[in-house]
């Protein structure tokens, strides 16, 4: 087969992937897509504060403003155009019907503003994702207003601290937070004035029980562990470890990032969990990435639901009502409040339309799914890929790099070269617990087809890299995206945030 990756083009595009430059090059001071009438007074009325410069916005008509974002789009890589494999982060397809539901002016045109009469129907909504979250949960109470994961962590933590307050156990100053656990939590945690001690994992991935047990003592507040963990494990000591953190005086702190492997299996009040927070934007198909929308409800156990956060709703006689203050007789031990307003009603709209148009039914056989195709994921890929832990996995796989040991090829250029084959990289490098981590997470929403379509793209790079001598075209990939492999390092510390035209030369120049 002719190889044409090497063809240069005149005008710098290669077919219907163009050569985008940015806005700000493509301006030009004598085009606008708005003619505005100078003004008709002669007054300065700004206070002397007249813009001395160009405002700087770039000059184009309609259709090049159009023309530019359409192919910006086309360079992103999206769940709607491949398969994301991202561990721990569930990037799966979100029905249209929910996007439909979210779109609907009743729902999508209110302000929290609006006069309670007139935003019940929105009310009886956040009630009934309210009701559906804790009959998914077992537990008594949950906060809706938390906006994502760490804000619903913040919440939990929160409530533990409050109630800890509230029986004079000022003491009680440490978080225990086991290696396995997301990097979020011992942030929440001390963010929230604890010290953060972490508890080792064993030989299975999975929290030192023996370990986490010896510590536990006076001035200890709670214990955070991830459930399934940041492995793809589940802690199947969970309940073990809650006795013994109750019966220490301590409360039990289950990240719940990862509910979509568990919902409708799991009743997490039988494992003695007093918090957890829902990643609506995972567990429940809100799109997600790229800085939101997120949501993160929190369930509380009856020992922490008198402390939940403000706004809350009550029902009374004339329907129902939000609880905005602390303090006040339906919230006498509130926390406060988290967040302006109610939550991120849009996507309490969507999850709401995904769990009603699935039913209980349907959301255990997704989270069956979703650990169905890990391990189909975990046992194929086992052919040439080196698993980090024996036995089932639930809904995300991870490997180390033991299989490209004396390749030349690290964890990151062999994950670069699957960008060339169409496909989105594994989360690289994470979990920190396991040597050159690839984790990879297929969601319930991939067909076999695509599936297998991956496992052999896979298998082929692992066994190319085994091969030997192919380190350099490795470390080069990816080679046929619009741009080639970052100074990743550089681009951290030194990111390039705005641009800026080069300074006018004068004609004396």
């Amino acid at each position: 087969m002719t190889d044409y990756s090497n063809i240069e083009t005149t005008s710098g595009n290669r077919g219907l992937s163009f050569e985008e430059p940015l806005i700000f090059e493509l301006d030009s001071q004598d085009s606008t897509a708005v003619d505005l009438d100078p003004p008709s007074h002669d007054m300065d009325r700004l206070g002397g504060l007249r813009r001395r410069s160009p405002v700087g916005l770039p000059g184009l008509s309609e259709p090049e403003v159009v023309r530019h974002y359409t192919r910006l789009s086309q360079k992103n890589y999206s769940i709607d155009s491949g398969f994301y494999p991202l561990g721990s982060c569930t990037m799966k397809h979100n029905p249209r019907l929910n996007e439909k539901m979210a779109r609907l002016p009743a729902l999508g045109d209110i302000h929290p503003f609006q006069p309670e009469s007139t935003v019940q129907g929105a009310y009886k909504l956040m009630d009934a994702l309210a009701t559906w979250l804790k009959e998914l949960t077992g537990l008594p109470a949950v906060a809706l207003s938390p906006a994502a994961g760490a804000h619903g962590e913040l919440c939990g933590i929160m409530a533990i601290r409050a109630a800890h307050q509230a029986a004079g156990n000022d003491d009680r100053k440490v978080v225990l937070v086991p290696e396995s656990a997301h990097g979020t939590n011992p942030a929440t945690a001390a963010i929230c004035g604890y010290s953060v001690e972490s508890i080792p994992g064993n030989g299975n991935g999975r929290v030192d029980v023996n370990a986490l047990t010896a510590r536990l003592g006076p001035d200890v507040a709670a214990v955070m562990i991830t459930n399934p963990n940041t492995c793809g494990l589940f802690e199947n000591e969970a309940k073990a470890i809650a006795d013994a953190v109750h019966a220490a005086g301590a409360y039990f702190y289950m990240d719940g990032a990862n509910f979509n492997a568990i919902v409708g299996r799991v009743t997490l009040s039988e494992l003695g969990v007093d918090a957890m927070h829902i990643n609506l934007h995972k567990t429940f198909s809100t799109p997600h990435g790229g800085g939101g929308p997120g949501a993160g409800p929190t369930v509380l156990s009856e020992a922490l639901a008198p402390f939940a956060p403000v706004p809350f709703l009550v029902h009374d006689a004339t329907g129902l009502r939000m609880v905005e203050h602390a303090g006040d007789k339906d919230a006498p031990q509130s926390f406060g409040r988290m967040k302006g307003y109610h939550g991120q009603f849009g996507v309490f709209v969507r999850a709401l339309a995904y769990m009603m148009s699935l039913g209980i039914d349907g959301l255990r056989q997704a989270s069956g799914d979703a650990v169905l195709n890990a391990n189909y994921l975990r046992v194929r890929l086992s052919e040439e890929l080196t698993p980090s832990y024996d036995g089932i996995c639930m809904h995300e796989a991870l490997f180390d790099d033991r299989f490209l040991k004396d390749t030349g090829v690290s964890t990151l250029d062999f994950a670069k070269s699957m960008i060339d084959e169409g496909f989105h990289p594994p989360t690289m490098y994470f979990p920190l617990v396991v040597h050159g981590a690839l984790l990879m997470e297929p969601t319930e929403t991939e067909s076999k087809a695509t599936l297998d379509q991956y496992c052999e793209t896979v298998l082929a790079l692992a066994r190319k890299a085994k091969s030997g001598g192919m380190a350099e075209e490795f470390a080069s990939s990816p080679q046929l995206t619009p741009r080639r492999r970052l100074d990743e390092t550089q681009a951290a510390r030194k990111p390039v945030l705005r641009w800026k035209p080069e300074p006018l030369k004068h004609a004396a120049e």
